[in-house]
């Protein structure tokens, strides 16, 4: 692709982050370039966060209606799972599970909430205190 035919379709991440593409300059050699998008790009995008915020949502569903705890929602707002919450907090898998549950939570050690805020990037408090 010719330098000035990289495509420049801003998209959600508009002011936030750009790509870097090759081109082709007009002594016909490769180079770096930017780009602020590709509307394909953009428009899949646009759907994943969708779906994203609906499993997002679902989950607080659950935690309103005493079903799950708030873990579950910090665990979809990031986009894991069991098995992947479980790697990087390093709390075995089955624990991670029995979390998830209101029960489970009630008792749950500060070991473990240092551990899902380190992961989540978000205060204990904020874990403990989260009303959907």
């Amino acid at each position: 692709m010719e330098k000035n035919k990289v495509p420049q379709d801003e998209g959600i991440t508009a002011g936030i982050t750009r790509e870097v593409q090759y081109a082709i300059d007009e002594n016909g050699k490769y180079i770096k370039t930017f780009s602020k998008g590709w509307e394909p790009k953009n428009i899949v995008n646009s759907i994943a966060w969708d779906l994203i915020n609906e499993r997002v949502e679902m989950a607080d569903e659950k935690i309103r209606k005493g079903k799950a705890s708030p873990i579950l929602h910090f665990m979809e707002k990031h986009q894991m799972n069991i098995p992947i919450l479980a790697d990087y907090t390093e709390i075995p898998r089955l624990k991670v599970w029995w979390h998830l549950k209101p029960k489970g939570f009630k008792n749950i050690k500060n070991e473990y909430l240092k551990a899902y805020s380190k992961v989540f990037e978000v205060s204990i408090e904020e874990i403990i205190q989260f009303n959907p």
